[in-house]
């Protein structure tokens, strides 16, 4: 996955100043079932810092990667790193929000972000870089909007159950990305959000050899199917998750500037005119209207009688 992401970093390059990456791009989507043995996985925070660093030093790019970190024994965090040009990490941001949902089990692995709603400085702009889960709440885009952020920035891992309706796939999806667009509107800033794309199996669910043997994980979603096909419904519960892509990046209000597909890895490009974001706020003035005397209640978990 690494290789090929840095084939894909090359590629953007070419005609981009700041990359951005899909979260936990360095592995397989690992929290779809509770193991310590999966733990492993941060061992490689430190040196998927210095491949990384290298990558952007070489390609003369911003980039933001999503890691898996060990921060110490037993206390493990999501991480964004944020790397500048020259290979220099500019910042990070530690996942503040963390689900724990069926194979979305993440509050068995991660620690709670630390470092709070702060932009990363950067050649091209200051970036408000949250993750995933953090995509729902608005207070997160909010705040990192009255910091000073320049653009919105979202890596996702977000998907579909097999065994879910259309109509509920299609209710996902739109919620997914409606939230996202109402930040950038909310806030009169862009917002871009990348996603991961295709099925990913429950690695408790599969023979490991042949999950490290295969040399894309379709191979392992046609074994996932034949295994179905021939044992009909017992396994549909454990096949894994289809993530739906989708990524996309918005304007100041929200309009789409970029769509990715559901179903295929790619890259998509926009041009970000970040004079747009005072021409949106000066004909829509949310923050001025804004009545910060009355919203101290926000700071509870709810308002009981």
């Amino acid at each position: 996955m690494k290789e090929k992401t840095k084939k894909c970093i090359k590629k953007a390059a070419k005609n981009a100043d700041l990359v951005l990456l899909q979260e936990l791009h360095t592995m397989q989507y690992f929290c779809q079932s509770e193991n310590t043995k999966y733990f492993e996985f941060a061992r490689d925070f430190e040196s998927n810092i210095k491949f990384f660093s290298k990558i952007a030093r070489e390609c003369g790019v911003v980039m933001v990667t999503s890691l898996f970190e060990e921060r110490a024994a037993g206390l493990y965090h999501n991480t964004a790193v944020v790397f500048e040009r020259d290979g220099k990490i500019a910042g990070k941001y530690r996942k503040m929000h963390i689900p724990d949902d069926p194979q979305f089990y993440e509050k068995f692995y991660f620690t709670p972000g630390d470092l709070g709603f702060r932009p990363i400085e950067t050649s091209v702009g200051r970036l408000g870089v949250l993750i995933c889960w953090d995509q729902w709440f608005p207070e997160a885009a909010r705040l990192m909007s009255m910091a000073g952020a320049d653009l919105l920035i979202f890596p996702t891992a977000i998907g579909w159950f097999d065994a879910d309706s259309t109509l509920e796939k299609t209710r996902q999806l739109e919620a997914w990305q409606t939230i996202q667009r109402s930040h950038a509107v909310a806030n009169g800033i862009p917002v871009a959000s990348i996603n991961r794309v295709g099925f990913e199996p429950n690695l408790d669910s599969i023979n490991i050899a042949d999950f490290v043997e295969s040399s894309c994980l379709d191979s392992i979603e046609s074994k996932s199917q034949d295994s179905k096909d021939s044992k009909g419904a017992k396994n549909a519960d454990i096949q894994g998750i289809r993530f739906f892509g989708n990524s996309f990046i918005c304007g100041a209000q929200g309009e789409i500037l970029a769509q990715a597909s559901s179903d295929k890895d790619e890259i998509i490009y926009a041009e970000i005119d970040k004079n747009r974001t005072k021409e949106v706020r000066d004909i829509w003035p949310f923050l001025r209207d804004r009545r910060i005397d009355f919203y101290a209640p926000l700071t509870k978990r709810h308002l009981s009688e």
